[in-house]
């Protein structure tokens, strides 16, 4: 179980950075389209403005590049060295893996990014905890 105050709690559950006490985004499933990148402007317990400064997840890219590449590696080893398919499967299942998963590699891409910048309070999350 991954323990909550921690950066890793806050980027797999895509709560808020430093309290890591609500979901960032407006809507929790990412996979709901219309609201896969809609950030809320702030965290309603601690205050935190998600948005540090306008286009601020432009950077979130860079990583979104890196999550994908991650995702297609492991769509590879899985499809072609564990399944022994052909490199044509192999592809065709990467490009399905990266499809089916693109609202998750976005949104996870994104907490990771701000977790870059804003640190987690150890304060709010003890009270939290102890409450």
């Amino acid at each position: 179980m991954i323990k909550k105050g921690t950066k890793l709690y806050s980027i797999l559950t895509d709560t808020c950075p430093k309290c890591n006490m609500e979901s960032m985004y407006v809507n929790p499933n990412p996979y709901n389209l219309r609201d896969t990148l809609k950030v809320k402007e702030k965290c309603s317990h601690c205050q935190t403005k998600y948005r540090l400064e306008p286009s601020f997840f432009f950077g979130s890219m860079y990583v979104s590049y890196g999550v994908g590449i991650a995702f297609a590696v492991a769509a590879f080893i899985i499809s072609y060295f564990i399944f022994s398919s052909s490199l044509n499967t192999a592809f065709i299942a990467i490009i399905a893996t990266l499809v089916v998963f693109m609202p998750f590699i976005m949104r996870i891409s994104r907490t990771i990014w701000v977790n870059i910048f804003i640190h987690v309070d150890k304060n709010l999350v003890d009270k939290q905890v102890h409450q």
